[in-house]
């Protein structure tokens, strides 16, 4: 019997991710392989799996996923063959007023199917702080906000670096998120939420419309979750870039703007 899918599962293994600034982090992560079983194969693979990720992992990153992936199918005889891997990255901020410095974490994921076609994605969840226009606009004094989550998924036509969809996200909140904050760092960073104030659906607009300007991102998805600070559940909001007006629909060639896509 041919399975769908055979494979390891939160395999957690140091890596080793290129980093914009040239140099290399270690870091750990949680990586799920699998591929589609053959009819003639019996057993378990998990040697194999375990194997071909240990060739790979002092340097991991989306570009060697089709050589990796090739390697699977191979010695599997597998018709398709997949592989997610999740990790930690760290970045170096510098607090806003003081330049404090500290180490940022960021969830990232890299994403890799062969099979007829290669398809590559990339991820990142990046912290960042919402203000709710509404509450500042009924209210005297002050406006509530709350920390909220954006994530960014996206299918490169060439290498994109994590840093630089980590940067495009930050971007596009009331405010960023840091890991350290002196007493002028927090008066700057509330004062710049209070002055931007944006919805959840203000948030994924404005990064749709970067992430579809970029010359890098073929598709992408973007879903922002605003843990809100006044009521138990969240706000939530998303787009796929496939729901939104194709180029071709565009005689003069340009990006749609979010605006005009309601």
């Amino acid at each position: 019997m041919k399975l769908h899918s055979v494979g390891i599962k939160n395999f957690i293994c140091p890596v080793s991710i290129r980093e914009q600034s040239g140099s290399r982090q270690r870091t750990v992560a949680t990586i799920s392989l699998q591929a589609a079983m053959p009819r003639q194969l019996r057993g378990t693979c998990v040697g194999i799996f375990t194997t071909i990720l240990a060739r790979y992992r002092q340097d991991i990153h989306a570009s060697i996923f089709p050589k990796l992936l090739a390697e699977v199918q191979t010695e599997l005889a597998a018709d398709k063959a997949q592989i997610r891997m999740v990790f930690p990255y760290f970045i170096e901020k510098k607090a806003p007023v003081t330049t404090t410095t500290s180490l940022m974490e960021y969830e990232c994921s890299f994403t890799g199917a062969l099979d007829t076609r290669r398809e590559m994605l990339l991820q990142v969840v990046v912290p960042v702080t919402t203000l709710c226009p509404c509450s500042k606009e009924i209210s005297q004094a002050g406006a509530h906000n709350q920390r909220a989550e954006i994530t960014l998924t996206v299918q490169p036509n060439r290498f994109i670096w994590l840093e630089e969809l980590i940067r495009l996200v930050e971007s596009c909140a009331s405010c960023e998120v840091y890991s350290l904050l002196k007493r002028p760092d927090e008066k700057f960073v509330t004062e710049k939420a209070y002055a931007t104030p944006m919805f959840v659906e203000d948030v994924v607009r404005v990064v749709a419309q970067k992430a579809l300007d970029h010359p890098a991102i073929k598709w992408f998805s973007v879903g922002v979750e605003s843990f809100e600070s006044i009521h138990k559940h969240s706000a939530y909001a998303f787009v796929d870039s496939e729901d939104l007006h194709q180029k071709s629909d565009n005689p003069e060639g340009k990006s749609p703007g979010i605006n005009e896509q309601e």
